[in-house]
């Protein structure tokens, strides 16, 4: 084996290629002591690369940025973004570089069937974005991010993902020294909304249209073949956009994920969910649950996400406006026919998702006489009224619904205070209402019961073991991490002996706070 990992990963570089102007060329801070912490084997092996390679100590140098491997072109990316609703022009990849793009051989003899994802250092040093950072991380929130991605990913939610994280061997300052990080994150790509800023306000007047042929051609190349890359081919653009953000944030909002800094420069354009900070799931059901230690104002709380998106999406159409038509007011109309459709297609994504959750998907294509969209409607809207006012576990009550299809709610009402008569009286008039469309159902109680447990997860990262695992790793323990792990990447199957990791937060802990950890 030579000591290069270049030989392992095929890489390619057309981001720094085609879009001179959106980077700038940097290398990694030297970590003095790398020891790898994590590494994602199942994503290794996704990529082309064996494991035990990325183990070896020129593995561990690859994965901590200290030995570029052999094809990789590092840059710091530029970017812009709207932070809690206040622009910043020069954002960027502040403490982050771009290696490069790992593409995957193809299936077969067209080379279109192969894959190409990013692989991004986060923590490996300031970069001329740093805006006064020390550019480092330190082992906790990139252990989160390592943690909360895989989870996604195993929740079947779009997301980037995680590689690996080394320990760096020296501290950092933040509150207090703390042992340093790198993650190895993978993405599709790292285009963001905020990238279509940068590139909007600067003096290239090309770059915008580049930056948006890049992106076709890299998330959605079906649409230059149908469109014959006309200026439809960039309201085609948008709207795919605004689509998979839709289908994105409702996923968000039926596992009862807070992202928590949804600023522009952290939405993607190929509909992932990237980083994660100050995030966090939902105990209680509570609309207005926010976690993040510097959103004061709630901007970003659970019940906000969706229009916030919205907002998003505005700000990149805004950058598009001259690729939709040469006439100022056609584009305007344009792009305002495209965002006004995302109300639509967030509640279509989401009311598909409420449906599976409550075993009625048979609803969607069945006649009228089944029930009125109304009347479903009510039903969702009823129960998250109950979930919120008693207070009620988002992810116990749906796991456990299941169980009630045949009519027996008992394990359901073990999760209402009982605190007065009309506690158990509120579920119980809605487990009528909702038993009255289950049975409508053709299908047996058996595999409607099955199919709830495949989309209504047992287990999600519980902020308080959350909490407990990235203690316990910052102090060199790693074994509440790796069996916190374990566990939530396989979020439906019920587990021996790991009761604890499907309780929500014990009295006494909170209010939860989170954190950037910059």
């Amino acid at each position: 084996m030579s000591d290069s990992l270049g030989q392992f990963f095929r890489f390619d570089n057309t981001f720094v290629r085609d879009l001179v102007g959106m980077y700038e060329p940097w290398s990694a801070a030297v970590a003095p002591a790398p020891v790898l912490l994590a590494l994602n084997e199942k994503l290794a092996h996704e990529l082309g690369v064996n494991p035990h390679d990325l183990r070896t100590a020129s593995g561990v140098a690859m994965l901590v940025g200290n030995t570029p491997p052999f094809g990789s072109s590092p840059v710091a990316q530029a970017y812009a973004g709207h932070q809690f609703g206040n622009y910043s022009p020069r954002l960027g990849d502040g403490r982050a570089l771009l290696l490069g793009e790992i593409v995957s051989e193809p299936t077969s003899k067209d080379a279109s069937t192969g894959s190409r994802r990013d692989l991004h250092l986060k923590g490996s040093g300031r970069t001329p974005f740093a805006r006064g950072g020390d550019g480092k991380a330190a082992v906790g929130p990139m252990l989160r991010e390592y943690l909360i991605a895989e989870a996604m990913h195993a929740l079947g939610i779009p997301t980037t993902r995680s590689l690996a994280v080394v320990a760096t061997g020296e501290h950092i300052a933040r509150d207090t020294m703390l042992p340093g990080a790198v993650l190895a994150r993978v993405a599709t790509s790292h285009l963001r909304v905020g990238s279509f800023q940068y590139a909007a306000a600067s003096e290239d007047r090309l770059l915008v249209k580049n930056l948006a042929d890049y992106a076709i051609a890299r998330h959605y190349p079906l649409l230059t073949v149908s469109s014959g890359n006309t200026s439809d081919t960039y309201r085609l653009f948008l709207e795919h956009v605004v689509d998979v953000q839709a289908s994105l944030i409702a996923k968000w909002m039926l596992v009862g994920f807070v992202h928590g800094v949804m600023n522009t420069d952290n939405m993607t354009i190929s509909g992932e969910t990237i980083d994660y900070g100050p995030c966090a799931f939902i105990d209680a059901y509570d609309p207005a649950a926010l976690f993040s230690s510097i959103d004061q104002g709630g901007r970003y709380a659970y019940q906000n996400q969706p229009h916030i998106a919205l907002w998003n999406l505005a700000r990149l159409a805004e950058t598009l406006l001259a690729l939709l038509s040469d006439d100022a007011e056609e584009s305007i109309s344009l792009a305002t026919d495209v965002l006004n459709s995302f109300p639509d297609r967030y509640r279509l994504h989401w009311r598909t998702g409420m449906l599976s959750k409550l075993g009625l998907t048979f609803i969607e294509n069945s006649p009228v006489d089944v029930g009125t969209q109304d009347d479903v409607d009510a039903l969702i809207s009823d129960l998250l009224v109950i979930l919120q006012n008693h207070h009620v576990d988002f992810t116990q009550f749906f796991r456990l619904l299941s169980t009630a299809v045949e009519g027996d709610g008992a394990q359901l009402a073990k999760l209402f205070t009982k605190e007065n008569a009309d506690d158990g009286k509120a579920l119980d008039d809605w487990l009528q209402r909702w038993q009255g469309f289950v049975v409508r159902s053709t299908d047996s109680p058996n595999n409607i019961a099955a199919a709830m447990n495949n989309v209504n997860p047992v287990y999600i990262p519980r902020n308080h073991l959350v909490e407990e695992a990235l203690v316990a790793a910052t102090n060199g323990d790693l074994g509440p991490f790796n069996s916190l792990l374990q566990v939530i990447t396989h979020p439906f199957d019920e587990q021996l002996d790991v009761q604890k990791y499907a309780e929500p937060a014990p009295d006494g802990f909170g209010p939860y706070r989170t954190f950037c950890g910059t």
